[in-house]
């Protein structure tokens, strides 16, 4: 990865490659990356309709993909910006808040996803298929769905190839 890039693009970067990984991971299908700055948001990672295999629990499925964000980011740069990642945490929150009772409960619940998130993150391939995503990302501030999904098979095959001593 070249060293041009600032930190803050670099943690944007991380963080939409960790919501497309997620999502792609838990069988998900991405329409579109970006890193391209607007007035609402740093970047976007836009999630199609349907899904590429059956998913358990559609709400659940969407707090990890909203949480992948946040864990990737956190993995590369280190700390955990709440603050960066506030919208998130909030559509996280109306989620959490649908599924808990209490504030105890809710928070035991969101400190759950968020220990997956980061579990998925460290499969093999996800964390490759993170970084080779946000690479493309600061080179290109767009990808579509396609060449995220690209990534995504490519870094789990690699993956797959050493664990099998290829």
């Amino acid at each position: 990865m070249p060293t041009s890039f600032t930190p803050n693009e670099i943690a944007t970067a991380f963080h939409e490659a960790g919501h497309a990984v997620v999502a792609l991971a838990l069988g998900r299908n991405v329409q579109r990356v970006s890193v391209q700055d607007n007035h609402l948001r740093l970047g976007q990672c836009e999630i199609k309709k349907g899904r590429a295999r059956p998913i358990k629990d559609a709400v659940e499925t969407q707090i990890l993909i909203l949480f992948g964000g946040l864990a990737a980011e956190t993995r590369q740069m280190g700390d955990y910006n709440l603050e960066g990642a506030a919208q998130d945490l909030r559509e996280v929150r109306l989620l959490t808040q649908s599924r808990a009772g209490g504030q105890r409960q809710i928070e035991r619940l969101e400190r759950r996803m968020l220990d997956k998130a980061e579990y998925l993150l460290d499969q093999p391939g996800v964390w490759l298929a993170a970084q080779r995503i946000a690479d493309e990302l600061l080179l290109h501030t767009t990808i579509s769905g396609r060449a995220a999904r690209h990534l995504f098979d490519q870094a789990a095959a690699h993956a797959s190839d050493e664990r099998n001593g290829h």
